[in-house]
């Protein structure tokens, strides 16, 4: 089983799921040309395909339109069920970033039909992750940068207080439907400037503080 790292810690966790919000920036469903969403929707990838740092994402030979979509990801420390907004921020160990990798041609298809999104969204190596920094490092979650850049152009950059939905509504929303366990994983919604990427490409993510500390980064390539 994959496992998250705390940095500053020796403490890992093995990832159970992945929770991946969809439509979480605004200005992100306006270019998708989709309704904002009045409750937080959201999809499962597998833990398989995760792949760290300094890894490669595999285009699918299904595929002729693969996207980035950068996005703050968190790390639960302690699961629940039903757990009230007012807590919710006490189950959250970490914090990093990460990459939702989508197949857009076979999300578009799936979409056409009626059809589940988890091939376009859950193949092999869709989930690239950072390490995660320990919530008490962070005073604010909603106030951080997120950025992508591709071959060293920006493509993605905004900050998670354009959030619809904030985190602890997030984690208090899911888990009436679904116990949420130590380990799982929240990827937050991503914002405008999705693209496509192909193969070569050198994908770098950055996590910063509102004064611009790097807090974490992601670097992988695309084949």
């Amino acid at each position: 089983m994959r496992t998250a790292l705390l940095q500053g810690s020796i403490e890992q966790f093995e990832i159970r799921k992945l929770i991946c919000i969809g439509r979480n920036y605004a200005d992100h469903a306006k270019e998708m040309k989709a309704e904002v969403p009045k409750a937080p929707m959201f999809f499962l990838k597998p833990s398989t395909a995760i792949i760290g740092n300094g890894g490669t994402i595999i285009i699918p030979p299904i595929s002729n339109d693969l996207h980035h979509e950068v996005e703050l990801t968190v790390l639960l420390g302690k699961g629940g069920k039903n757990i009230a907004p007012g807590d919710a921020m006490e189950y959250v160990a970490g914090y990093g970033i990460g990459l939702d990798m989508t197949l857009r041609d076979v999300q578009a298809e799936a979409k056409k039909k009626g059809l589940p999104w988890t091939l376009a969204k859950g193949f092999d190596t869709s989930a690239p992750l950072s390490s995660f920094v320990p919530a008490a490092w962070v005073p604010d979650p909603h106030a951080l940068n997120v950025k992508l850049t591709v071959n060293g152009v920006a493509r993605q950059h905004s900050t998670t207080a354009n959030f619809i939905f904030t985190i602890d509504t997030l984690l208090s929303y899911v888990s009436q439907f679904i116990t949420l366990e130590p380990g799982d994983i929240f990827f937050t919604g991503t914002p405008e400037g999705v693209a496509q990427t192909v193969s070569g490409d050198k994908l770098e993510a950055t996590l910063t503080s509102p004064t611009g500390e790097t807090l974490a980064a992601l670097s992988v390539q695309v084949r």
